[in-house]
């Protein structure tokens, strides 16, 4: 449900003109944000029923014929803007909270593609 909110609010506020994949196409178009790892972390405390979710978002541009790491790091700015503390609708449960935890950029092995990740941490109550 987290995952279906977060592109929900990525694609609608046009992040990447909208190019947010759980599964990026073959023949996919740089720039674009992947949903990657997605980790939930059980935290009930006296009947309240509550979760924390981490969420890992890859931001991936080229140094060819795109921006290289100034635009794979625009591309998180653009991704925290949307989502850090951000009123995310979720079904079955209430979003306490959102929030940006950590960003990083690096260039993969083939010296071309670059590769941008941020970790997001939410809080879940359960209804």
């Amino acid at each position: 449900e987290m995952q279906r909110a977060i592109v929900g609010r990525l694609k609608a506020k046009r992040v990447v003109d909208g190019r947010v994949y759980d599964r990026p196409p073959q023949s996919v178009t740089f720039p674009y944000v992947h949903v990657g790892e997605v980790q939930v972390i059980d935290d009930e405390a006296e009947g309240i029923e509550a979760a924390e979710v981490f969420v890992t978002l890859h931001s991936w541009s080229r140094q060819d014929s795109y921006g290289g790491k100034p635009e794979a790091m625009a591309i998180q700015a653009a991704v925290r803007a949307a989502l850090h503390s951000a009123d995310l609708a979720l079904v079955g449960g209430s979003l306490i909270e959102i929030r940006h935890r950590d960003s990083r950029a690096f260039v993969e092995g083939d010296g071309v593609t670059v590769h941008g990740v941020c970790t997001y941490r939410a809080l879940v109550e359960a209804h």
